[in-house]
């Protein structure tokens, strides 16, 4: 575990809770916000699904661009909005200089812009500087340590927020909250280059070992790479598997606070415990799935390594989803559905891996069609989910992930990590 790649991997975990706090405040102070701006639940809906279209759609082109400036450029830039951001959604005004309408259209444009400047963060750590700094047998661990530190991000703001909203109300949350993307801009400018040669810790003998499992890659870069991984089946099916998941994904991210505290009945305080419980295990799922994943490639192939995972992961997490959310005893139903999204982070490592897998050089642009994919259900989420409960209940609102859950799992008998998009596509 030597070598100062591993302090490249500190730095994005570090970024990916920042990114996570600064992505996650607003949805916890959407309870108390909702009710000072004369907003509803369907409108709030509105704007988590514009935080998702904005992150979805700016996925693909967050790939583009990572590729065109670099990691290093591109990570500094986008976290330095994060902060900019959060500050204007702080300074929105209230009912006394706006009408709810006007309220309602500055959170849906702000929170679109949150999502665009978030939406090239994974693709470019994960698809550019993961895979420029680690080996291929080792890309796993470091995919699902990334995926830690946001689930872990996102468990420390829950109790943060509400705690920073009971002295000082939730605009008060928004603005202690808002320099931590300025830290993760600096740290990443600071510590981490774009290629590993570049920079003047990195040993000949660790530089041979990140580049001693993959094929040549001296030849430039294919013009149109892009265009390979929108046609490549095999990015395509994973595109869709990480759609089901991140269904599942946004039911939490979204709403669960929400849902602990309009529909079950909990005070914030003990919502903020359940929801940074439900994190954790999500940490513990993303850590678990990236030690597992290096281990499965290794026994098994990167083709039945990263399926086997994925697949038991989906299955188990619908199949908690349901059987809490048609349970009658809110303990149950909090313990499962934490449980279900325990075992959705276990999915993280496989799905990226498998991606990276089958576009080699071309990583960057082919994770940006991966997150696209996983992020377009949280507009659906966001726009199905109160729809879904207002007209047959919350339980079969919740529900409703674990069909997605399946269908995941289902696409994963004809994914094959191990086809190479070049070599498949042209």
């Amino acid at each position: 575990m030597k070598g100062y790649r591993w302090i490249v991997l500190a730095v994005i975990i570090f970024a990916s809770f920042i990114a996570y706090v600064l992505r996650t405040n607003f949805n916890i102070v959407s309870a108390t916000m909702i009710t000072d701006l004369g907003m509803d639940e369907y409108q709030l809906g509105k704007v988590f699904a514009a935080f998702a279209a904005g992150y979805a759609i700016f996925q693909f082109p967050g790939g583009i661009f990572g590729d065109k400036v670099g990691p290093r450029f591109a990570i500094t830039a986008i976290a330095i909005a994060w902060s900019l951001l959060t500050v204007v959604t702080a300074i929105i005004p209230g009912t006394d200089v706006w009408s709810v309408g006007t309220i309602v259209m500055a959170l849906i444009v702000t929170r679109f812009l949150v999502g665009a400047a978030h939406a090239p963060f994974f693709p470019v750590t994960i698809g550019g500087t993961i895979e420029q700094w680690f080996p291929v047998k080792q890309w796993g661990l470091p995919n699902g340590l990334s995926s830690t530190g946001l689930t872990l991000g996102a468990a420390a703001t829950a109790p943060l927020v509400v705690w920073l909203m009971e002295g000082y109300g939730w605009r008060g949350a928004l603005w202690i909250t808002a320099p931590a993307g300025l830290l993760a801009a600096l740290a990443y400018n600071r510590l981490v280059t774009n290629d590993p040669a570049e920079h003047p810790r990195i040993t000949g003998e660790e530089l041979e070992f990140i580049r001693s499992d993959r094929p040549p890659s001296e030849a430039p870069i294919e013009k149109g790479s892009w265009k390979l991984a929108l046609k490549d089946r095999n990015i395509l099916l994973i595109a869709c598997s990480y759609f089901c998941m991140n269904y599942v994904f946004y039911l939490f991210f979204s709403w669960f606070f929400f849902y602990l505290v309009d529909v079950r009945g909990f005070s914030a305080s003990d919502a903020g415990i359940f929801t940074a419980a439900q994190w954790i295990l999500g940490a513990v799922g993303a850590t678990v799935g990236g030690f597992g994943c290096d281990l499965l490639v290794r026994k098994l192939g990167i083709r039945r390594g990263t399926r086997y995972q994925t697949m038991i992961a989906l299955i188990l997490s619908g199949s908690f989803l349901y059987i809490g959310a048609m349970s009658d005893d809110v303990m149950i139903t909090v313990v499962l559905l934490c449980c279900s999204f325990g075992f959705t982070q276990l999915t993280e490592a496989p799905m990226w891996v498998a991606t990276m897998g089958v576009a080699g050089r071309h990583s960057q642009v082919a994770t940006g069609v991966l997150n696209t994919g996983g992020n377009i259900p949280g507009v659906v989420g966001g726009l199905m989910v109160p729809a879904i409960a207002g007209w047959f209940g919350w339980p079969a609102a919740i529900a409703s992930g674990s069909i997605f859950a399946f269908v995941g799992a289902a696409l994963w008998i004809f994914i094959r990590a191990d086809e190479p998009m070049t070599e498949v596509s042209a």
